[in-house]
């Protein structure tokens, strides 16, 4: 019983470090590919930003496609965890498009180099990963379909709202946090960012008679 309870202890530990690693790496991979691009990225460069060799990196990841690859699935996987994690609390249905929008800006804030590069290079994938991508990206993208929708069949939002151009303009419009970070990080942080965009699209959602609950939402004029 002792000899496995060292050998579960020592797996836990080898995988935590793993985990440190891999972090280190794909956060130096979107540093260095964003700055330069993935052509123009050696492997060197990465290993130096990372401050890991370079045998290090060939050790999870065979060539640089597959790096980039990784970067930008991790994205994806944060998104397919954080989103549900954020929604698990709330019942309100308007209160759920919020809580799903502001998961979805979070994950976009805390990855902004990963997502421009998200951008940028997949389209340089090969054709099974850049299928990957859009398949996992539609998946991440259901969290808020389902949201808007339960909006609309409770009756909240008005019933010839399309949900699925509408979510996914929602989705767009936390990626404009990483794609036009220049202009709103001079002008707001990002807490009044996620208010403001909030506000603006549940102004020509929801009905006019539930305005009146949701004066925290509802913070700007349209």
């Amino acid at each position: 019983m002792t000899i496995s309870h060292h050998h579960s202890a020592d797996e836990v530990a080898a995988t935590a470090r793993q985990d440190v690693r891999t972090r280190q790496i794909l956060d130096a991979a979107a540093t260095v590919m964003q700055r330069h691009g993935s052509q123009a990225a050696s492997m060197k460069s990465i290993a130096d930003e990372a401050q890991v060799s370079v045998g290090l990196i060939y050790r999870y990841y065979e060539n640089k496609e597959a790096l980039v690859r990784a970067v930008i699935l991790d994205v994806l996987d944060q998104m397919n965890y954080q989103i549900p994690l954020a929604l698990e609390p709330v019942e309100d249905p308007v209160r759920r498009v919020a809580a799903a929008f502001t998961a979805y800006a979070e994950v976009v804030r805390d990855n902004r180099k990963a997502v421009l590069l998200t951008y940028r290079e997949t389209g340089n994938l090969n054709q099974e990963s850049q299928d990957l991508v859009k398949n996992l990206e539609l998946q991440t993208g259901q969290f808020m379909l389902r949201a808007v929708q339960g909006a609309i069949e409770s009756g909240f939002f008005r019933h010839n709202l399309n949900p699925r151009p509408y979510s996914y303009n929602l989705l767009l419009i936390a990626h404009s946090w990483a794609l036009k970070y220049w202009y709103f990080s001079e002008r707001m942080s990002f807490e009044e960012f996620v208010s403001v965009q909030l506000s603006i699209v549940l102004h020509g959602a929801l009905k006019p008679e539930f305005h009146p609950d949701y004066p925290d939402l509802l913070t700007e004029e349209p």
